[in-house]
């Protein structure tokens, strides 16, 4: 790491222990003492996080990585004497007031900047577009008609207030967490790009609103150019509003309720695209969040492709962040100063949970990616071109091709781009939440509430819970994800217990050898855990794709009765009953055939943009034989491999030149069938692969079936509400399976199906409405759809 001042902070750049307070451990002495540690590669050799994409920005792959030397990690909360230049008894009492006032800060200066918006291009053109605005009018009209944007237009960064700002943020969160640990493998990558004069746009995925903060505090404690942050929240109090937009942060205008709303402003947009280029033009760092739920954000992403296209901004370099939590606190975005001080007020009075980890992933240029063609959007369809066919006409074979999700920028702003603009800026946005999403450390409770959310939902005991968790750490590091914890295995647990408290019920009897850990069977519970749970989901996404693939398979078999042992009647994948067999062969085509067909249903993050559907379907089958669970075998051929020799007798030949042509085109290709491993454990592991997904899967069929309240179209928020309401009245009857009836899960379903053509959406006066298509109101096809979805639940 680069300090100019405070070289002490890399004497403390190493992996620091679990928890600095842990409280005593209560029920670690009934764990058996022979457990072993967490694997000591933890806490010498972990995976190098954040990489550039070598299929789509290469020449910044091998311009930044550089020499590959661990530093380690660095806790941002704990500021000693040492930090600063001066010693003694006083500096260890104010160290931390030092400490801020010796980090460098860079100006940001404004003296123009009003001139510059009002004169360009586009705020003239969102002037023009107001059904208010009078032909011709002066300067001072327009500058009335900009009068609630100035503030906005005006934000910039003060030292004065950037340090005192820093110094509160360093003690309010030294109040919410234990510890906040920065990777620092990327810092001097950073430093040396920012001294490029290179302007860096920071992009991470939105979880809280601490996440606004979290960014451009961990730059101004390690010297880097602290970025105008773009917040997506409602700041009520005008105070709030005039501290914050001195420190850099560019809130909504005082007049959008929502992020939304702001958005429908067309001069709003405007005036923040102007903005967007001035900060460039400046040399100014950047900060966006992006909703992977709604998209919001990714507007200005494509608003910066677009500079770059019109060379106003010469190059930008993206860097995306991983933010982790294993204890999310929680914040009201609707802030007021009351609020706010009451909310300070609580933390004087309550200890410090959890931690942050953050990675900076490697920073790539943005025009090499969109320049070089290596950004591939020929193979875009919409997802009813892809599905439709296999659903309601029985095809056997699937259309090739990807996703399209234009979803993700507003229409209003973009619909009079081309699609493959537009298609662009999409590939641009998915692939930064992938890398964003990639980069984030598992932290501990991630790992055990994947565990007791998708394996032992019915309780399991302390012993083999620590069992699983090292299992499941090991798995990890072996797909070079890295995790957000350290220490020896009860430490790691106890920990991880410890924050879940709330959601769990520990029942320590003196009968018992060890405790046994129930989560409670409630909303509240589950959902806690499937958000813990999801960044588990993204690490074995392949693993899950291709076991759902294979469940749907053994569920044909079963159906047609086939095979009486391929499955066990009532079997809810939660408990295997014996050693299960799986006497059943699996087709290799059939089974990339439906990996691949579900590959097309999963929400947008999880499959990388640059890669093809088809090869993410081969991967995801590979990925099973890899761990165990698929075996390879051979179909006898009546050709020996080594005759090469077609049953024509003579060899095809092709132009040496022709790339897509070569020796081994003149023999067939070998077909390949697979057979399920037969360890008792496989049918456990296959089980919980394929619970990571049914959540997600089993909203889409909930929603189905609600479609038939759904009589007469409504507006876009009212329907979702009515869905998200079937699906909690569906979960609350069943007593079970919570996590498929949130909000956000309510949300995805109903995207999900509009691009399906299930749902067709109407453009009103009052807005959008949402209502069931011509060809889905036929029972015959939803039933269809529902068959076609419900085959990848394993229960």
């Amino acid at each position: 790491m680069v300090q100019e001042k405070n070289d002490g902070i890399n004497k403390e750049a190493i992996l620091p222990p679990v928890q600095q307070n842990r409280p005593a451990l209560s029920w670690d002495l009934k764990i058996k003492k022979k457990l072993k540690a967490v694997p000591s590669c933890l806490g010498k050799f972990r995976p190098f996080v954040g990489k550039c994409c070598h299929q789509c920005t290469p020449d910044s792959l091998h311009t930044n990585l550089g020499k590959i030397s661990p530093l380690g990690f660095h806790n941002l909360l704990s500021v000693n004497e040492t930090h600063t230049r001066y010693r003694g008894w006083l500096v260890r009492r104010v160290c931390c007031l030092l400490f801020v006032s010796g980090c460098k800060v860079y100006a940001s200066p404004v003296s123009n900047r009003l001139e510059r918006v009002c004169q360009s291009s586009s705020v003239k053109e969102g002037l023009a577009s107001e059904h208010k605005a009078p032909e011709g009018g002066d300067g001072q009209e327009k500058l009335n008609r900009l009068l609630p944007y100035l503030p906005l237009i005006k934000t910039c960064i003060c030292p004065a207030h950037l340090r005192f700002i820093g110094w509160v943020m360093l003690k309010m969160f030294a109040s919410i967490f234990g510890c906040i640990e920065v990777n620092l493998n990327h810092l001097l990558a950073l430093h040396r790009v920012s001294q490029e004069g290179t302007p860096l746009v920071y992009v991470y995925v939105r979880q809280s609103i601490i996440d606004c903060a979290l960014i451009p505090l961990v730059l101004f404690c390690h010297n880097l150019q602290v970025p105008y942050t773009v917040c997506p929240y409602r700041i009520n109090s005008s105070f709030l509003r005039s501290v914050l937009q001195k420190v850099g942060v560019v809130l909504l205008p005082p007049s959008a309720l929502t992020e939304q709303d702001a958005e429908m402003d067309s001069l709003y947009s405007s005036v923040m695209t102007s903005l967007v280029h001035e900060l460039l033009h400046e040399g100014q760092a950047i900060s966006v969040g992006v909703s992977v739920k709604s998209g919001q954000g990714g507007q200005w992403l494509a608003c910066i492709r677009q500079l770059i296209k019109k060379e106003s901004v010469p190059n930008v370099s993206l860097v995306p962040v991983g933010i982790s939590y294993d204890y999310m606190p929680k914040t009201n975005i609707q802030v007021g100063l009351t609020s706010v001080l009451q909310w300070l007020w609580s933390l004087l009075w309550r200890r410090p949970r959890g931690s942050v980890r953050i990675h900076f992933a490697q920073p790539f240029s943005l025009k090499e990616m969109c320049e070089s063609g290596r950004c591939r959007i020929d193979e875009w369809l919409p997802l009813q071109d892809l599905l439709l066919p296999v659903i309601l006409n029985n095809r056997t074979n699937s259309v090739f091709g990807q996703r399209r999700m234009s979803w993700l920028l507003p229409s209003s702003r973009y619909g009079s781009e081309l699609i493959q603009e537009r298609d662009l800026s999409v590939a641009i946005i998915l692939h930064l939440i992938f890398s964003a999403t990639s980069c984030m450390a598992v932290m501990s409770t991630s790992l055990v509430s994947s565990l007791l959310l998708h394996k032992h939902r019915k309780g399991v005991s302390a012993s083999v819970l620590c069992r699983d968790v090292a299992w499941l750490t090991e798995e990890l590091l072996l797909r070079s994800k890295d995790v957000g914890f350290g220490g020896t295995l009860v430490e790691v647990v106890h920990y991880s217990v410890s924050l879940l408290a709330p959601h769990l019920v520990i029942a320590a009897l003196p009968s018992r050898e060890d405790p046994f850990i129930i989560p409670c069977p409630a909303l509240a519970t589950t959902l806690h855990l499937n958000l813990h749970a999801q960044i588990v989901t993204h690490t074995f996404i392949l693993e899950a794709v291709g076991a759902c693939a294979v469940s749907a398979m053994l569920c044909e078999v079963a159906i047609s009765g086939v095979s009486s042992r391929a499955r066990s009647d009532g079997l809810d994948g939660e408990e295997v009953r014996g050693d299960m067999e799986f006497d059943v062969v699996l087709c290799q085509n059939e089974l990339t055939e439906r990996a691949l067909q579900l590959c097309h249903l999963l929400p947008p993050g999880f499959v990388p943009p640059c890669q093809s559907s088809q090869s993410f379907a081969l991967d995801a089958i590979d990925s099973l034989v890899r761990c165990g669970i698929l075996i390879i075998e051979e179909i006898p051929r009546d050709v020996p491999i080594c005759d090469f020799w077609k049953k024509e007798g003579a060899l095809t030949w092709f132009a040496s030149d022709d790339p897509y042509n070569s020796d081994s085109d003149c023999e067939e290709q070998d077909l390949h069938s697979y057979k399920i491993s037969q360890p008792s454990h496989c049918p456990e592991m296959l089980f919980f692969l394929c619970s990571m997904l049914a959540g997600h899967l089993r909203t889409l069929c909930w929603t189905i079936t609600g479609l038939e309240r759904m009589d007469a179209p409504l507006p876009v928020l009212e329907f979702v509400a009515q869905i998200h309401s079937h699906l909690c009245d569906t979960a609350n009857r069943k007593k079970q399976h919570y996590e498929s009836c949130s909000e956000e899960a309510a949300h995805t379903a109903v995207r999900t199906l509009i691009d399906l053509g299930v749902l067709s959406e109407e453009p009103q006066e009052e807005g959008d409405f949402l209502g069931v298509s011509a060809l889905f109101q036929l029972s015959e096809n939803r039933q269809k759809l529902h068959r076609f979805i419900s085959q990848y639940l394993y229960n």
